[in-house]
């Protein structure tokens, strides 16, 4: 089985929902995440996830929307993660390559976020765009004054000194449907590269469809083609790279283990 780490099925109309569900299964994505990106979408994607089985969510804000609501008080945001079907704070982090939000506000709201993510026990996914060196900054300065804590750098597209610091801090790694492109020649030379413990799959649809729907809305049962060239770059088979990522999903997303 695989697992969708991270997608936005409010992108699709409600109607849409049960066939987007049935085409990841019916693939063999067992299960999938929605993710948080304003708080108010968070709290909706919450009572989905509720409902529909095998889908988990997370509550977070996106740091393209970081200026467009108050910075999250911690606490209230960790309380309000300790619904079962929330197995995460995020995405949140920093986003420099369009220029919607302040820096300094980015930052804050990521730091908040953070904090969250440790009061409530579970990890962060995190959003860096062009942030490499700040990114570094804010997660060494995080753990060195409130301790380690459990994150994912979602949807990896940045330099191997990153990947390398957030394995090095414990954290792990997701890849998309970017990792098919031809031209990722460096993000495949990073994912062979690192521990293949530390690494997840995920679409975020409907963004970055992979090869061979590059250019399509993506959708969550086409991380099965992510997750293939992911098998071919750590020589591997799908097989396994389905069991592994998985087992990682579980370790990291520990609120997601059944009995």
């Amino acid at each position: 089985m695989l697992i969708d780490s991270h997608c936005h099925i409010d992108h699709w109309q409600e109607s849409e929902w049960p066939d987007l569900i049935g085409r990841a299964h019916a693939a063999g994505v067992g299960e999938m995440v929605t993710i948080g990106t304003s708080l108010a979408q968070s709290l909706k994607m919450r009572d989905v996830a509720e409902k529909t089985e095998n889908l988990w969510c997370t509550l977070g804000i996106h740091p393209l929307s970081s200026h467009e609501e108050p910075i999250p008080d911690p606490h209230e945001l960790a309380e309000l993660a300790q619904h079962p079907k929330v197995i995460g704070i995020g995405e949140a982090g920093l986003d420099f390559y369009y220029d919607r939000a302040p820096r300094d506000v980015q930052e804050a709201c990521f730091r908040a976020q953070i904090r969250a993510a440790r009061l409530a026990h579970v990890p962060i996914c995190i959003h860096s765009r062009d942030a490499d060196a700040d990114m570094m900054r804010i997660l060494r300065d995080e753990c060195d004054c409130g301790g380690r804590f459990d994150f994912l750098l979602h949807c990896f597209s940045s330099g191997r000194a990153l990947a390398l610091d957030a394995i090095d801090m414990g954290g792990y790694v997701s890849f998309s449907g970017i990792l098919t492109f031809p031209k990722s020649l460096e993000i495949r030379d990073i994912a062979r590269d690192l521990p293949i413990e530390r690494l997840l799959v995920e679409t975020d649809a409907p963004y970055l469809a992979p090869l061979p729907y590059r250019g399509k809305r993506n959708e969550p049962a086409w991380v099965a083609h992510t997750a293939a060239v992911l098998a071919q770059v750590k020589e591997v088979s799908a097989k396994e790279i389905a069991e592994i990522t998985t087992h990682n999903f579980r370790r990291l997303y520990r609120k997601t283990n059944k009995a």
